[in-house]
Formats: C-alpha cells, sequence, structure tokens
C-alpha cells in the first residue's frame, strides 16, 4: 500500500509538535515504559539539540508482545506522530525490530510510514544519507534490546558512558511513544500500562492495568492467587533475561510506569542465575515460548485498591524527585485527577490517579486509592 493512500486516514498532526510539547509530556507523567521509567520530558527537552530518534522495538524477552502489538494496532497514530516530527524536529525516525517479527507485526507500521526498510545484513545504516522513516531490522539477539547494544549495531554509533542524546540520537521504546502521542494530541494522563504475568502461573497473561496495581490482582488474573503460591515462590519485575526481586509482599506491591512483567520464580532457580547488581537471569533455564501465549491484551484488571508511587524508580532517587500528594486522605479522585505534582526542584513528573475511587493513604513514597461503593466497580465488586 502506498504512503499517500494513508494519509487521510491519520490524525491530523498540524501543530502537534510546538512549543509546549514538553511540557505537554511532562503534565501527563510519560515514563519510559520499560527500564528504569525515567520520565520522558527529560530526555525531549534536549529534542531541539538532536537530529535523530530510535524508536527502540526490539523486545527482546520472549514472552512480550507489547510493543509488537502497539506497533500493529497503532500504526496510523504513530505514523502521524512521526511525520510531525520530521517536520518539525529530527532529520530521520529509526525503527529497529527484529527481522523474524516483520512478517507477523511490522507491516501495518511500514505500510503506514512508507519507510524505507534496512535489512540485517545491511546495517548498519548510513545515517547522514537517511531521511524520513528508516526500518533498521536485526538479528533476533538478546542483547539488541539494550540501547547502547542498539545504537552500535543499528548506526555504528557507541556512547560509551554517555547518553543518547550527547551522540544526537534520543531514544524511546514504542509503549512510551504512544503514550507521548496521547499527551500531545488529547493530554491524556498515563493512568494505565500492560503487563505480562508469567512463570508459576497456570497460564501466560498480557494484561491491561491500572498504574498502583497490586501485584496479588495480577496473579489471580493469572490463576494463581497469592494464597496458593508455594511456599519457595519468589517475585520478580521484569521478564526472563532481565528481572528483580519483588521485596514486598503481592499486596504491598504496585505496578510502576516501568512495570510489563511479573514472573513466579523458585528460590533455587533464582539463585542459581543471579547475576551482579541483583539482575536475575532465568532466559535459559526453561523454555519461556512452550505454552500458548497471549499475544494480545484479553483484560483490563479493575482492582479494588491501587499504591501509586510518587517516584517512577525508587532506584532513581536522588536524580528524579518524587512527586508532592495534592490530596489527603477521605478525598474522593476520579482516574485522571492529579494526586501529586512534580517537585519543583529536579528532576520530576505529576502523578494521577488510575481508578475512581477514595484516598486511603498518603505517604513520601505513594498514594492508595479504594475502589468506594459510589463507583460502578465498587458496586460491581460488592455484588460479587
Amino acid at each position: 500500500m502506498a504512503r499517500g493512500t494513508l494519509l487521510s486516514e491519520r490524525p491530523s498532526n498540524r501543530q502537534l509538535i510546538g512549543e509546549n510539547a514538553v511540557e505537554r509530556i511532562r503534565n501527563a507523567g510519560v515514563a519510559g515504559a520499560g527500564g528504569a521509567g525515567f520520565p520522558a520530558y527529560a530526555k525531549w527537552e534536549r529534542m531541539r539539540s538532536t537530529d535523530y530518534l530510535l524508536v527502540n522495538h526490539q523486545e527482546s524477552e520472549p514472552n512480550y508482545f507489547i510493543d509488537k502489538w502497539l506497533g500493529k494496532t497503532r500504526a496510523a497514530e504513530l505514523a502521524s506522530l512521526f511525520d510531525a516530527l520530521l517536520e518539525d524536529v529530527f532529520e530521520a525516525v529509526v525503527i529497529s525490530a527484529k527481522w523474524t517479527d516483520r512478517d507477523e507485526y511490522m507491516i501495518e507500521l511500514e505500510a503506514a510510514t512508507g519507510g524505507t526498510v534496512v535489512r540485517p545484513d545491511e546495517l548498519p545504516v548510513d545515517i547522514e544519507t537517511e531521511s524520513g522513516v528508516v526500518f533498521a531490522y536485526t538479528e533476533p539477539r538478546y542483547q539488541y534490546g539494550m540501547e547502547s547494544v542498539l545504537l552500535n549495531v543499528v548506526a555504528d554509533t557507541v556512547i560509551g558512558s554517555d547518553i543518547p542524546t550527547d551522540h544526537g540520537w534520543l531514544v524511546q521504546n514504542t509503549e512510551t511513544m504512544t503514550h507521548i502521542y496521547r499527551a500531545l494530541t488529547e493530554e491524556t494522563p498515563v493512568t494505565h500500562t500492560y503487563v505480562h504475568v508469567d512463570g508459576g502461573v497456570p497460564r501466560h497473561r498480557f494484561l491491561e492495568v491500572p498504574i498502583g496495581t497490586p501485584a496479588s490482582a495480577l496473579l489471580s488474573a493469572a490463576g494463581r492467587p497469592p494464597e496458593t503460591l508455594p511456599s519457595d515462590a519468589m517475585l520478580a519485575t521484569g521478564g526472563p533475561g532481565w528481572c528483580f526481586e519483588i521485596e514486598r509482599s503481592a499486596e504491598e506491591f504496585g505496578v510502576r510506569k516501568a512495570t510489563n512483567g511479573l514472573l513466579v520464580l523458585d528460590e533455587a532457580t533464582v539463585e542459581e542465575n543471579t547475576l551482579g547488581d541483583g539482575r536475575i537471569d532465568v532466559i535459559e533455564s526453561t523454555d519461556w515460548t512452550a505454552r500458548p501465549m497471549e499475544t494480545e491484551p484479553t483484560e483490563t484488571v479493575e482492582p479494588d485498591r491501587v499504591r501509586i508511587p510518587l517516584i517512577t524508580n525508587s532506584d532513581l532517587e536522588g536524580t528524579v524527585a518524587p512527586g508532592t500528594p495534592t490530596v489527603a486522605p477521605g478525598e474522593r479522585v476520579e482516574a485522571g485527577d492529579v494526586v501529586a505534582t512534580a517537585s519543583s526542584t529536579g528532576i520530576g513528573i505529576p502523578h494521577h490517579a488510575s481508578i475512581d475511587g477514595e484516598v486511603t493513604g498518603v505517604t513520601d513514597s505513594s498514594i492508595e486509592i479504594a475502589v468506594d461503593a459510589t463507583s460502578e466497580i465498587g458496586r460491581s465488586n460488592r455484588s460479587t
């Protein structure tokens, strides 16, 4: 399909990128949807001094389908955003996925953008001669999901201890780009994310969940309520190749904006496969593709309560400042309401209610909201 035949079907990109684009990204509370969960606006503040956007579409974890699904189903939205960015900001937008995913997941996005296709054996891209959208396909290697490795493979750019923007590149994954699109076009805050649940659960799940949803609700959705977990079970956040132990109970841990995987593992396997800095790599411990997997979201979890973190990643504290609560226990909020403003010092973003309900707790690290009897979900839960 020719690129021109899709232009009329896309949302208008007129004035999509303006003087207040960074402010809209910040106000929506957009953070990296994976990895460290760094506030996205801090990268985009430097967009005028960068030349290229790299969309990390690698999704190296074998049981993840979030970016692949979004690229396939939100192709028109992403194409509209890329058009606007190319008109006003970047010289080229490079989308890098695995060649093995192309036929099943990438054709729609290729058609919507009319991008140039670069095969794995044609890498690296001579970026100074490229313009528009470029699909830089790689071989299916796990390590290519790391932005420093991907930049080296795709564009022969070595960043060392620098960050990509120091070398003219802005890097985001596909889910983050969809949040940015909504922030720019609708000023819609980030209240939900996508999470895969796998490991020692009866079935693999691909779920849409409100930010702050307890891990216990995800386990129940996967057929393994916390009370049924074996005594040697351990919860980890992340994927088989790169995950970390959750040091809170399943009831206490709330999903963050960067949470895209929840694994149930056993202590012996974890002990054998823990690397430096607490990273757990169990990708070789089992065949993660052996059983059926959900390749698109099949359920939106509706928890009775959420615990919304006031910092996207506690490991970033000191670099990223926690939000400042603007609500108190007893107040009623609706999904999308601001419950914490960005700190006036340092890098930070506001945080929003992800469900309708009553504020039941406010601390320096989180805000808890419980579904109340007046909400539709509350009435439904109480009737069952």
